[in-house]
């Protein structure tokens, strides 16, 4: 491993137990799935072609419930070099969101925005948590499946302005269609890079 890589598995380390206490610990068994989220965030173009990492697309971390995926996202912000770090979304919030304000949730979450003092355009970089834990919520009698309109809507700014997106999510590739539907399933295989942590995988948190 190169000692770069060693310096960001320190990096993390010590920011997990700063975040989650002194009992967090990255596991061996998980350092080649955060050999690619580092490649990624550091945007290492010579190991991400050997990962077959495309640093163009996002990252889709899916795996079961207690694996990490919610908090290697979050310490990977202290990573991401010469952008704005991504803001971590729960999939759930942004449900209760459009009960409350209906689709302008949807434009919150899938335009782009405008520095407050500069107002010049740039692009947020969401990492949606837990999508597939949400529920189909309704706003005045509207029912809306409002993460599959935000993917789509998010889609179409990454094919226009290269809008990058994340997500994490306990449900496989199968589940994800028959929630969403296959426009949407085929939507973030274009979108984003997968990283799947095995089915079998342990909860960390017990």
């Amino acid at each position: 491993m190169p000692s770069s890589y060693k310096k960001c598995f320190q990096l993390l380390q010590y920011n997990g137990t700063l975040l989650y206490g002194s009992n967090f610990k990255l596991e061996p068994k998980d350092y080649h799935l955060i050999e690619k989220l580092i490649t990624w965030s550091t945007r290492d173009s010579v190991t991400a072609d050997k990962l077959e990492i495309n640093l163009n697309k996002g990252m889709l971390i899916s795996g079961p419930v207690g694996c990490g995926k919610s908090s290697l996202m979050h310490l990977m912000r202290y990573l991401v070099l010469n952008m704005e770090p991504h803001i971590i979304k729960s999939c759930r919030d942004i449900a209760f969101e459009f009960e409350k304000s209906g689709f302008e949730t949807v434009k919150k979450y899938a335009s782009i925005s405008h520095h407050q003092t500069t107002k010049k355009p740039y692009l947020k970089t969401y990492c949606f948590d837990d999508l597939g834990t949400e529920h189909a919520l309704r706003h005045y009698g509207q029912e809306c499946n409002i993460m599959a309109e935000i993917i789509l809507s998010r889609y179409d700014l990454y094919i226009r302005n290269k809008m990058l997106t994340h997500f994490t999510t306990n449900l496989s590739a199968d589940e994800i269609e028959k929630l969403y539907g296959s426009r949407v399933r085929s939507r973030l295989r274009e979108m984003c890079n997968l990283i799947a942590f095995p089915k079998d995988a342990p909860d960390k948190r017990r």
